[in-house]
């Protein structure tokens, strides 16, 4: 298995208590296989161990590692280091988010914007007609959202925004509780809903998990559309 020489300038520093935030170059072997996050894990045990960064599975499902790599939102976890166009890959925290230290940013501004009594899990699509046990009347999956902020770095929009995940979130309760249809559409409607949406069409672009938030936007707005020639 080879390896090949890679160079990475990682933003370090920054944060509320912090020092100025500036790039600091690291040069490792890395294999074919390995991943931006596997980098990551390598430069903090050989060369960095006050590196911070976050990371929980490794594998894409909890959307943790997310930071801007070569000037895209992208997770670390999934994102090969071969697939990089470049040997000199630079790594930094998410725009649009807090810097905390180094590539972690505080997700407080995504969290808090969620809309209240939003639920994680939904009927499942798949195996419908499948025998289920007795106990159960339906299957039922996780949202495919992961909360990992890509979406809401790689928004172009520079006014206020509820974001593109919040947004999603939003339609996906619509589906899920239509008792609740005025107020989830008050919620959207509101100046810093859908209609300050740009239709860039990046967030889809970046969702690692097919979520393709521009898509829930559209559908909210058509929504508002119908309230608003029935009256």
């Amino acid at each position: 298995m080879s390896a090949q020489r890679r160079t990475f300038r990682i933003m370090r520093g920054g944060g509320p208590a912090g020092s100025p935030a500036a790039l600091q170059t690291y040069s490792l072997e890395l294999n074919e296989h390995a991943t931006v996050l596997d980098a990551l894990e390598w430069i903090r045990v050989e060369q960095a161990p006050d590196l911070m960064y976050r990371h929980s599975c490794h594998h894409g499902s909890c959307g943790t590692c997310g930071m801007m790599i070569n000037g895209k939102p992208k997770l670390a976890c999934l994102t090969k280091v071969d697939n990089l166009a470049s040997n000199d890959i630079k790594l930094e925290p998410l725009v649009g988010m807090e810097p905390l230290g180094d590539l972690v940013v505080s997700p407080v501004a995504l969290m808090s914007a969620y809309p209240d009594n939003s639920g994680y899990i939904r009927e499942s699509e798949v195996n419908n007609d499948a025998p289920r046990p007795q106990a159960l009347s339906q299957f039922e999956r996780f949202e495919n959202c992961i909360e990992c902020g890509l979406c809401m770095a790689a928004c172009p929009v520079d006014e206020e925004f509820q974001g593109p995940a919040v947004l999603a979130a939003l339609n996906r309760e619509l589906a899920k509780t239509p008792e609740r249809r005025a107020e989830i559409l008050h919620a959207a409607g509101r100046p810093d809903g859908v209609y300050r949406c740009a239709r860039a069409l990046e967030c889809s672009r970046v969702c690692p998990t097919a979520v393709y938030p521009a898509k829930h936007i559209m559908e909210l707005r058509k929504e508002l559309e119908k309230e608003s020639s029935a009256k």
